[in-house]
């Protein structure tokens, strides 16, 4: 599949910001941010174009609701997101907003935007 040339420049900067994340951040949880971001490349289509959501994407978003149980795991989970939001351009965060419940996976305890407070998250 040929990736638009839309999402080249979203796409770079987001494989750049994996491999920062792989070597060095834990989030102070179980869960690295190298993980989230690999768990969620696939739905980077939908949160910036719209359209279908890709399964892949789906299944990156149920296992990572199911592997985040702890609050310290959930505000993990939040700041990786919150600064992947604020760093990629392009992104609907109507789209982003909508994923979970279009995977059918309910009660995300906080919303998927550049200006959650993380700290608050439970």
């Amino acid at each position: 599949m040929a990736i638009s040339k839309n999402l080249v420049k979203p796409l770079s900067l987001l494989f750049l910001i994996c491999i920062v994340f792989a070597a060095s951040s834990r989030v102070d949880a179980a869960i690295t941010c190298s993980s989230v971001f690999n768990g969620l490349i696939p739905c980077l289509s939908y949160v910036v174009k719209g359209g279908k959501v890709p399964p892949t994407c789906c299944r990156g978003i149920k296992s990572l609701y199911s592997i985040a149980k702890t609050t310290a795991d959930r505000q993990g989970v939040c700041s990786c997101l919150k600064m992947a939001a604020s760093s990629v351009s392009g992104i609907d965060f109507k789209n982003a907003a909508a994923l979970p419940g279009k995977c059918g996976v309910k009660n995300i305890p906080f919303k998927i935007s550049p200006k959650v407070d993380c700290s608050k998250v439970r």
